[in-house]
């Protein structure tokens, strides 16, 4: 059974905070020297992300 596909609609706002928080994240995890490679693939896969348009009714 496949799992099922999650996809986010964030505006620029919500990009850049989900973005800034990722980085916190991976600086706490340097600081406290545990591994950072999950941290490393959502900051990967969110800035290949392609942007899409939505119009919002």
């Amino acid at each position: 059974m496949r799992t099922p596909k999650y996809y986010l609609y964030l505006t620029d706002e919500e990009y850049s905070l989900v973005l800034q928080s990722l980085v916190s994240l991976k600086n706490n995890l340097i600081r406290e020297d545990r591994y950072t490679d999950a941290v490393d693939e959502l900051i990967i896969k969110l800035s290949k992300a392609k942007k899409k348009k939505v119009r919002m009714v």
